[in-house]
């Protein structure tokens, strides 16, 4: 599950850092029937801002009020759900760090001791992560570990493991 948004993967033109940290503020501004909208991020250098594009140029009448209103209201889950799309990310020409923006809910530790363990895993959000890691911190083993598991096929998965997910997966696991 996510803990806070993602760094923002842009250049800064002050200070020439490369990660901005959103939290989740808009700025809104109308020219009579157009509207702009862009997501701030502050520079993790310098601190200086820089705009991510929501909207351009659209009519007002185009814009859904429900979205209209969760801009003004500055409404943080809008701003998780807009850095996740694909389109706003390629316009802007950002990417997102996810590093230390998750942790892993396993609901305790009694499962580990057990022979044959099957996990269904869940995203609370489309967190893009390599299932090795997540099934090295989730049983306490180090990825090398987890490696030689799945070339002895003692780790089988349906989806590859060693590859980047954002969706729901299974694994078992035979000790």
């Amino acid at each position: 599950m996510p803990t806070r948004l993602p760094l923002v993967l842009r250049r800064c033109h002050a200070c020439a850092s490369e990660r901005f940290r959103a939290h989740g503020k808009f700025r809104v501004n109308a020219h009579h029937k157009l509207i702009d909208a862009w997501l701030l991020a502050l520079c993790a250098g310098c601190g200086d801002t820089t705009r991510i594009t929501v909207l351009e140029r659209a009519n007002v009448r185009s814009v859904r009020p429900g979205l209209l209103d969760r801009l003004h209201a500055n409404d943080p889950s809008l701003a998780a759900e807009l850095l996740q799309d694909p389109v706003l990310r390629r316009r802007n020409r950002i990417a997102l760090d996810w590093d230390g923006a998750w942790r892993l809910d396993t609901g305790g530790t009694e499962h580990l001791d057990r022979e044959v363990i099957d996990v269904s895993v869940r995203f609370a959000a489309r967190i893009p992560l390599r299932p090795v890691r997540l099934i090295a911190e989730g049983c306490g083993l180090s990825r090398a570990e987890v490696g030689r598991l799945m070339t002895e096929g003692s780790l089988v998965s349906a989806v590859r493991l060693d590859a980047r997910l954002t969706g729901d997966f299974t694994f078992t696991l035979k000790r």
